[in-house]
């Protein structure tokens, strides 16, 4: 089974290459499948992380980063893949 886990912070207004180089910046202690950040307006960041392995398992994360530079808690959010298709 494929699990995705998503982090999304919101950083202080004008601080979001400062976020994304901080989460860009961050080691897990083991490796997944697949990582990717991405980043949106309003000073967003977004890391989803693949990995192999049951929905429930135990699965290293990306912290908190320091309260000043993010406007609220991270948000976090666990998926199942059910594949892909593709589309002509």
């Amino acid at each position: 089974m494929t699990v995705a886990l998503m982090w999304e912070a919101r950083a202080v207004a004008g601080r979001g290459e400062e976020l994304l180089a901080w989460a860009r910046a961050q080691d897990l202690p083991s490796s997944p499948l697949r990582r990717e950040t991405f980043r949106a307006p309003g000073d967003r960041v977004l890391v989803i992380t693949w990995w192999d392995a049951p929905y429930d398992a135990e699965l290293p994360e990306l912290p908190e980063p320091a309260g000043e530079l993010v406007t609220r808690a991270v948000h976090r959010w666990r998926f199942e893949s059910l594949g892909s298709t593709a589309r002509a």
